[in-house]
């Protein structure tokens, strides 16, 4: 009978019985990293409205959503001015060149922050220097910058990473007596600090992206300058359309086509009135994963107060790899924010070989992003805080 059944391609292997919580597992879909779709569910109404306005009006780049923008997003953070940028990159670039630093000359920045600003850098002519980061927050620290400064630096660039503020305060004191600038990476802090005193508005300039994913997302790509410094806006308006002084006429070099268009600035001024209940929700989720972190194997970073806007949950792991595999088989989706320092980076493994950067090189190989955007449910936060107690 049995080698009839296998003729007829019928197994004959016994099956356990499948227990409930694989069951569970099977029949529940993984919690994601980001889920973009429901962000844009949670406001389509609105968004479909700003959308549909700009597409009716006939005008779709420096226009007057893009104008507004500018006005609406230079308040929010404190800034007497902002100039929107197609991208994030584009915005650290313009905002560097805008300082008009010697050319060749030193800009200091982390290695941990995912190239970004080592890009910027190098396209504006100029050459990244590293310092390394503090263990617990991995953000520069003005005693890390102090140590590697000199007289061929003439700009620090301080990346609020995973939404927390960096000790602006602190390395602007160092800085100021050496007369070198400060340019601060928001693409990740976007409404971190108090009214008044929000990132963006803390150094001579900021650079903001609003790609998707950040807490300001656009439905593609976008970025923004800001900055007190009216020389600095003069310049990065200048910059970011061809270097024109007057139409036609070029009265700056670098310049480029780099405009916020109509469209996502449309979109983006319908989400600003939501940043900071956004940006609340985001700090709660963390507050879970922390708390489900404790007495583990695994920290979650804390993203305590206004100073943090929770962008990241990122957790500190001996053994990242097994964490990751544990959290995978719980269904929880995860990513290493950022796995490669800048330094490592294989084009430019020759200029850093003598670069000593311990913890950056350290946390490197041991920090894992969780899923944290304001859409996530109750019951995928308890999952995600299930999976951690077990690690």
């Amino acid at each position: 009978m049995t080698k009839a059944l296998e003729r007829e391609g019928v197994s004959t292997a016994i099956r356990r019985p499948e227990t409930r919580l694989n069951a569970l597992k099977r029949s529940r879909p993984t919690v994601p990293l980001n889920d973009l779709k429901r962000g844009f569910d949670a406001l389509g109404d609105q968004l479909q409205a700003a959308a549909a306005r700009v597409l009716s009006s006939g005008w779709y780049v420096q226009g007057p959503e893009h104008q507004a923008f500018e006005r609406e997003f230079a308040a929010y953070v404190g800034s007497a001015d902002c100039v929107g940028v197609a991208n994030g990159t584009d915005a650290l670039e313009i905002a560097l060149r805008s300082l008009d630093p010697a050319p060749g000359s030193l800009v200091v920045t982390a290695a941990n922050a995912g190239m970004y600003s080592s890009t910027a850098i190098r396209r504006a002519g100029l050459r990244p220097r590293y310092a390394d980061v503090d263990p617990d927050t991995l953000l520069l620290t003005a005693d890390s910058v102090a140590s590697v400064l000199d007289d061929d630096v003439s700009v620090v660039v301080v990346t609020h990473l995973y939404g927390r503020l960096a000790d602006i305060a602190g390395i602007r004191e160092v800085l100021r007596a050496r007369g070198i600038a400060l340019l601060e990476d928001c693409a990740q802090a976007a409404g971190a600090g108090a009214p008044g005193a929000r990132a963006g508005s803390l150094g001579d300039v900021a650079a903001f992206s609003f790609y998707p994913t950040k807490n300001l997302g656009a439905f593609g790509d976008g970025g923004a300058v800001t900055t007190s410094r009216a020389d600095v806006a003069e310049r990065a308006r200048r910059l970011r359309m061809y270097g024109w002084t007057a139409k036609y006429e070029v009265g700056e070099d670098g310049g480029r086509n780099s405009r916020l268009d109509e469209m996502q600035a449309a979109l983006l001024r319908v989400q600003l009135g939501h940043l900071d209940s956004w940006n609340e929700t985001r700090r709660s989720v963390i507050a879970r994963y922390a708390a489900a972190a404790e007495g583990t194997s695994v920290r979650v970073l804390p993203a305590e107060g206004h100073d943090h806007v929770a962008h990241l949950a990122v957790l500190v792991a001996e053994d990242r790899e097994a964490a990751r595999a544990a959290l995978a088989a719980a269904g929880v989706q995860t990513d290493v924010h950022y796995p490669i320092p800048d330094h490592w980076q294989q084009p430019f493994v020759a200029d850093y070989a003598g670069a000593s950067l311990p913890v950056t090189e350290e946390r490197s190989g041991q920090i894992l992003s969780l899923p944290c955007f304001p859409e996530l449910t109750t019951d995928e936060i308890d999952r995600v805080c299930a999976a951690l107690r077990e690690l």
